[in-house]
Formats: structure tokens, sequence, C-alpha cells
């Protein structure tokens, strides 16, 4: 069994940074949904401007705002207007084919692809 990529949202726009928050990355509920990834999913968060990477677990933002907010701990990590790569693996016997949103800088998705 390995480890692949399932979804990817490619370069998203972090929209807040909080602090003081009990943790985690809320992410719209439609680039959730159109991603295929799973609330409460643990994903890996590249941070492009900085090259800081870590894992936490996605909470849903409300659908059509674009939010994606670095919550808790995290939020030291990255600043608002960073960009980001949100990946959530599977653990698999066979090839599977992941589903990639690229956003805009509104966090809209702008293309879908499949690798």
């Amino acid at each position: 069994m390995r480890w692949v990529l399932r979804s990817k949202i490619h370069r998203a726009t972090v929209t807040e940074t909080r602090l003081d928050y009990e943790g985690s990355i809320t992410i719209d509920e439609e680039l959730l949904e159109r991603s295929g990834i799973w609330v409460g999913e643990k994903v890996t968060v590249a941070d492009v401007n900085n090259g800081n990477r870590f894992e936490t677990y996605t909470l849903p933002g409300k659908r059509g705002s674009g939010i994606i907010a670095i919550n808790g701990a995290a939020a030291h990590l990255c600043d608002e207007g960073d960009k980001v790569i949100i990946m959530a693996y599977e653990l698999v016997d066979e090839p599977i084919h992941a589903k990639v949103l690229l956003v805009d800088s509104e966090n809209g998705v702008a293309r879908e692809l499949v690798y």
C-alpha cells in the first residue's frame, strides 16, 4: 500500500490567520466539496511564500465566501495573502487519479484537473 495524492487545492490565498482558535484550517465549503476533501480530514498545507509545511484538519467555511483561514498554532506559519497548496492523501494498493482545483485570487475555482 502507498500514500498517494487524492485531492489538491492549488495556490489558494490565505484570507485570515486566527491564532486564538482551537486549531485547523477553515476552507470554503464549496472548495471542500469540489475537491473531494472531507470536513475533519487531515491535510498537508504548504505555504508557497515562505516554504512552511504543516498538517492539520479541515473545517467548513461559508459556501462561496472564498475563506481560507489558518487557525490556532499554525497561524504563526502563514500570513494573510500568502498562497498555499492544500493536499489530501489516501492509502491505496492501486493507482488513483487525483482531483486538483486551480483557484483564482479570490479562491474561486478557475480550473479542475485530474492527475
